[in-house]
């Protein structure tokens, strides 16, 4: 069973990268955005809460994201794995996937079964150079994509992401991949390091 953490600043190709592995393992990819999009789509209870917050210009709190992943996780298309991007942020988001793991290992091990590898979660961190980011995200040519933005934005990435690594690093989940590498070669790698740790 597949169930994969990408961690990586903007531009490190987390999208992409997430999207063709859980195509490769036939898991859902799930990005927070899209969650987000969707719930606030179909008007859905979460989804109105998270629109207030979204039409002030003001973050979604923790709670709320936490709320509307664990509805998704729980969708009958993600009993088997499952490719999370863009979540979490922060350690308490972190702690809360931990937990989840956790209590689903518990139910599993009350009903007999061997899970101990099933439910492992894998961190992946797609390392690219802040220089190389600069010039992808210049080049995709987004009237928001400044370099004062970008570089502001990466600190900010810096500054969140550290505390994950060592929290992942702690756990010995965490695995490093070298994203400043073409599409194909990084999904290679990608593919040979969750083989190997699956």
């Amino acid at each position: 069973m597949v169930r994969l953490v990408f961690l990586g600043p903007p531009g490190a190709g987390k999208g992409t990268q997430a999207s063709l592995i859980a195509g490769f393992y036939q898991v859902p990819h799930i990005s927070t955005g899209d969650i987000l999009r969707t719930n606030v789509a179909q008007r859905s209870a979460l989804g109105w809460q998270a629109k207030e917050y979204i039409d002030k210009g003001d973050l979604v709190p923790d709670q709320l994201i936490i709320d509307m992943v664990e509805e998704r996780l729980e969708k009958p298309d993600a009993l088997h794995g499952w490719v999370l991007d863009g979540f979490p942020r922060n350690v308490g988001q972190a702690k809360f996937i931990e937990q989840l793991l956790s209590t689903n290992q518990n139910a599993n091990d009350i009903q007999g079964e061997k899970t101990q590898k099933n439910n492992s979660l894998i961190v992946i961190n797609l390392q690219v150079p802040d220089q190389v980011l600069v010039s992808r995200l210049l080049s995709r040519g987004r009237p928001d994509d400044n370099e004062q933005t970008i570089q502001h934005r990466l600190q900010v990435h810096h500054q969140q992401t550290e505390p994950l690594i060592e929290f992942y690093k702690e756990r010995q989940q965490l695995i490093t991949i070298d994203g400043n590498h073409s599409v194909e070669a990084v999904t290679n790698s990608l593919k040979q390091a969750v083989n190997q740790s699956c």
